[in-house]
């Protein structure tokens, strides 16, 4: 039986194809899998809740139609979504996981994060990224009026444009000295994030053991997806 992973769709009504290629997948190849692990940034912004938005009502529904026919589905915050509630949860019959989390995948523990808690060269996003993981941040970013939380969505999305135009390129990727730590500390061989947008799979030795790091890909490039099938894992782009 199939388990799936994917990471930053970035859903959002300007970009409809993206959302129509993940219906696609949700409705095709998702159809008997085991699980499907989302993590993180599964819409470009996601303002709370209680947005009527449409096009991410319709989002909802499929993923709600994907847990009743047995998947297990499972999300985690990207920084993005950061504001995915308990009520999205019971509307889609998501579990939402801790970031990092360790999960069992064919019998081996694999680790799993959005990825961003990785890029640790980039000290103004970690600081950001610690302010909106706050839960008293969150409560009081959700108790906004919808406008206004469509407002600050806004210009937070202009100003990370801004900062990712003007910072280097190893800035915004995952550290390889964190990802060892990490990988380490939790006692896994293999890690799986996104964030980064730079689908690939690395391999490296500590001490003569081999560790094995699978970063998703961004769907507005090639919507990369992960399968596990008993065979092991398979980076791919999207069959649909």
């Amino acid at each position: 039986m199939s388990i799936w992973f994917a990471s930053d769709l970035h859903l959002d009504p300007a970009t409809p194809d993206i959302a129509a290629r993940f219906l696609r997948f949700l409705a095709g190849p998702v159809q008997g899998a085991g699980s499907l692990y989302l993590l993180g940034d599964i819409f470009e912004a996601w303002l709370g809740d209680d947005d009527p938005e449409p096009a991410h009502r319709e989002v909802v529904a499929a993923l709600a139609s994907v847990s009743a026919r047995g998947t297990l589905l499972y999300l985690m915050h990207g920084n993005r979504d950061f504001l995915l509630g308990e009520r999205f949860c019971a509307e889609t019959g998501a579990t939402l996981l801790d970031d990092p989390v360790i999960a069992t995948i064919g019998g081996e523990r694999v680790l799993l994060s959005h990825g961003d808690g990785l890029c640790v060269d980039d000290g103004s996003y970690q600081r950001l990224r610690a302010l909106v993981r706050d839960a008293h941040v969150r409560r009081g970013f959700a108790a906004l009026p919808l406008a206004s939380r469509r407002r600050l969505a806004a210009e937070a999305r202009a100003g990370s444009r801004a900062h990712l135009a003007a910072a280097g390129e190893y800035i915004t990727d995952a550290n390889q000295a964190a990802v060892e730590t990490l990988m380490q500390s939790a006692g896994v061989r293999t890690m799986i994030h996104g964030h980064t947008h730079r689908p690939a799979t690395h391999r490296f030795e500590l001490a003569g053991i081999g560790y094995t790091r699978i970063v998703l890909g961004a769907w507005h490039a090639n919507a990369s997806v992960l399968q596990w099938n008993g065979a092991g894992f398979q980076l791919q782009s999207c069959p649909v």
